[in-house]
């Protein structure tokens, strides 16, 4: 077995105030931890989710909590299986949203496509919405360290919103008789 190497955390943080505890949560969530049960959770061993644990560490026990960090590895290849299903599934989570999203551009598109109306505004306002999905996925893809099922799709979909954005685009700059 090629044994995957994970960092186990284990932590706990007084009660109150409780803004505390959602920000450790958040920042776990953010670097992409996968809890095992509350106040347990495991990443990657990377150099960079290290340092990270680390200044959390100081963080929880600034908050007057205590927390362990391990390196460990699964005890056989069951399960290190559901380790790694757990990682995939949060990111196909995290996919299915962004697909979810995509939609919601493409409609929006092809709302303004409908209604002819083709205005630099628009375009301004499509194109930040693109490149909010551009950067949400980047960050999702940052996070997919297993490979999640939904990853293509998700990037084939990004794409889509391309393609239907340069359109909107050309179809503005030539009610506008600026193309090309």
């Amino acid at each position: 077995m090629n044994e995957v190497m994970w960092l186990l955390l284990t932590y706990k943080v007084p009660a109150e105030p409780a803004a505390r505890r959602m920000a450790v949560w958040r920042r776990l969530k953010g670097m992409g931890a996968v809890y095992l049960q509350n106040g347990v959770c495991v990443l990657p061993k990377t150099d960079d989710h290290i340092r990270r644990l680390k200044m959390l560490e100081n963080e929880v026990a600034e908050a007057k909590g205590d927390s362990v960090i391990l390196e460990t590895v699964a005890l056989d290849r069951a399960q290190e299986e559901k380790v790694v299903s757990r990682f995939k599934a949060d990111r196909d989570e995290a996919y299915d949203e962004f697909i979810d999203k995509c939609d919601d551009f493409e409609r929006e598109v092809a709302k303004e496509i409908a209604a002819k109306h083709y205005t630099y505004a628009e375009l301004e306002e499509n194109d930040v919405d693109l490149k909010k999905l551009q950067g949400w996925l980047a960050k999702i893809e940052k996070l997919d360290f297993y490979g999640g099922e939904r990853a293509e799709e998700a990037r084939m979909r990004l794409k889509g919103c391309e393609v239907v954005l340069d359109d909107y685009a050309r179809r503005v700059f030539d009610a506008h008789d600026e193309d090309g």
